[in-house]
């Protein structure tokens, strides 16, 4: 039985060519420390960290490779922004769209004094925002949002959001774990945009990072504090970036997999990968709506309009007359379509979009799909339904 793995908005498969390659090599040839050894192999491998800083610098636009921090995930970034950066007594503003990774550190902080409202999306996911700017108080510290949803593709109007930012001289952090590899971003329009590298940017799982304006790194405090490999002679932590939040042994196999996807990311042009992901979603959304007792949660006719790109390659069905986890265990068990049913860490997205506490089955398209994987998936699920 062929396989179909169409579950890349959790992790991306396969990885892009070459990553497996260049991590295992790392590990059986290389295998140094970086920043702490006084040899040629270390400093060629810390040229290597600071080379993949700088591809991911020009992949999303930020002028400096310092501002580009490693992190082991999306999750721990965020994390890092939100606890390092927010104070009892300050407020917060996000939407109803976000990704456990936002609420859960969001519904922490609330026990510590930080307030946060959540602005409404309409029932496809989309964010008016406008809606915003009644929530705005003195007090009101930052907006954190997602870029795009995990649960139904919708894309946040970001350009939109940054101008709200900055005509009220308020952060915005951005989490770019769907979009980062697939979609055009500007990181000048954030404060701090969030990534990971195993999904978009088809590298290895262990391995994600934010982005950072100088002028916001100082008013963030690090996660952890302990050994970078500079000015060991002091207690303080260094204040440089990107030192200042990178403590401890960084994923130097994971970052090296990453650089290679990176570069393959940049060979290939995000606009080529975005338009061959629509492609498939958008084959998918046309046959599956024709089906009997099958829902597309979102808006439907975004898939096909990929010219305002308000879509990423992310599809949630509900099958109302059937049990959605046995649908998607019976994809798996007898067709071989690896897909992901349930909330997606995502409770306050589902109840925006009606979909609460059921959940969905979603079906995530990566670059490496073809139009055949998506026939077999539109035959499997009439089959299942018949």
């Amino acid at each position: 039985m062929k396989k179909i793995y169409v579950d890349n908005s959790s992790s991306s498969f396969p990885k892009a060519p070459g990553v497996a390659d260049v991590t295992a090599a790392y590990i059986s040839e290389i295998g140094c420390n970086i920043n702490r050894g006084g040899y040629s192999v270390s400093y060629d491998a810390a040229m290597e960290i600071m080379e993949a800083r700088k591809l991911l610098a020009d992949l999303f636009k930020t002028g400096d490779p310092r501002e580009v921090i490693f992190t082991p995930s999306i999750t721990y970034s965020l994390n890092t922004l939100l606890n390092g950066f927010l104070n009892p007594g300050d407020h917060v503003i996000t939407t109803t769209m976000e990704h456990n990774s936002v609420m859960r550190p969001l519904h922490h902080l609330s026990k510590t004094g930080v307030t946060y409202d959540t602005v409404k999306c309409n029932e496809t996911g989309m964010l008016d925002p406008t809606n915003m700017i009644p929530l705005i108080k003195k007090e009101t510290k930052a907006i954190i949002m997602l870029h795009a949803s995990n649960v139904c593709g919708t894309v946040m109007p970001v350009p939109e959001v940054s101008d709200i930012c900055r005509k009220y001289n308020i952060r915005f952090i951005v989490d770019a774990a769907q979009t980062a590899g697939i979609s055009e971003i500007d990181a000048s329009l954030t404060d701090a945009l969030a990534f990971t590298g195993h999904k978009g940017l088809l590298g290895p799982q262990g391995i994600g990072g934010f982005i950072i304006k100088k002028d916001f790194a100082d008013e963030v405090k690090p996660l952890i504090t302990g050994g970078t490999g500079s000015k060991s002679d002091e207690y303080d932590q260094p204040d440089m970036l990107p030192d200042k939040f990178e403590s401890g042994t960084l994923n130097i196999p994971g970052i090296i997999g990453l650089k290679k996807a990176t570069e393959y990311i940049i060979s290939e042009g995000t606009e080529k990968i975005y338009k061959k992901e629509m492609m498939l979603t958008s084959k998918f959304v046309s046959e599956v709506k024709m089906i009997r007792n099958v829902r597309v949660i979102g808006n439907i006719d975004d898939y096909q309009n990929t010219r305002y790109k308000q879509k990423v390659a992310v599809v949630s069905l509900n099958f109302p007359e059937h049990d959605n986890a046995e649908i998607a265990a019976k994809l798996d068990e007898n067709y071989g379509i690896m897909t992901r049913c349930g909330l997606h860490c995502a409770p306050a997205a589902h109840k925006t979009l009606g979909t609460y506490p059921h959940g969905t089955v979603r079906f995530s398209f990566g670059y490496f799909n073809s139009p055949d994987d998506v026939d077999q998936i539109i035959h499997a699920i009439k089959e299942i339904l018949k």
